[in-house]
């Protein structure tokens, strides 16, 4: 059984969709979701979902081995769903080409430190873009420039809000990513 932990910052859509999906498979699971915000409503997820959680701060992840002893011993993979922090290139370098980010745009553009979520569709919106769409990709040293596995795209039409991008970004992180993480674990 390959073995998931999910780290996570904020509501946890993404990792709920995850867990979904892999919750009957014989060869997948997900045993752990780490989140580095208390309060964040995936521990709420979690909990409902059954899946162990667990809240670590900057310390635990950065100045100690705290995380990343728990990831050796606990994940195959690692899969970022809403996490904003820079993972520390100690657990870049225990998990080569083993930690898989969704990024809501289509990289190389509006990648970097700050470009997530609503800063990300309010910038596509407001330069006009004609396309965008998601990306999914490995996770290197530098914010959102790991090699990328997977793009879908679509056409941003002129009366879009950054709102009603970030619906159709949502539907399709919903539908390719838990697919595109099943296709990485099972090509290895």
């Amino acid at each position: 059984m390959t073995r998931i932990v999910i780290l996570a910052s904020g509501s946890g859509s993404n990792a709920e969709n995850i867990i979904k999906y892999f919750k009957n498979s014989n060869l997948i699971s997900v045993d752990y979701i780490l989140c580095n915000k208390k309060d964040a409503k995936v521990f709420e997820r979690a909990k409902r979902l059954k899946v162990n959680s667990l809240y670590f701060d900057r310390e635990m992840l950065n100045n100690s081995d705290f995380v990343l002893n728990f990831l050796k011993m606990n994940a195959d993979y690692i899969i970022l769903a809403g996490f904003l922090w820079k993972v520390p290139s100690k657990i870049i370098e225990a998990f080569p080409n083993k930690i898989i980010n969704i990024h809501p745009a289509l990289l190389p553009k509006y990648g970097g430190k700050g470009m997530y979520g609503m800063h990300v569709h309010n910038a596509v919106v407001s330069n006009k873009e004609m396309e965008t769409g998601i990306t999914i990709h490995y996770v290197n040293d530098n914010y959102d420039e790991g090699a990328i596995i997977f793009q879908e795209s679509f056409n941003v039409v002129s009366s879009y809000s950054a709102e009603d991008v970030a619906e159709r970004i949502h539907t399709l992180e919903y539908k390719h990513f838990p697919k595109i993480i099943e296709k990485v674990i099972l090509e290895h």
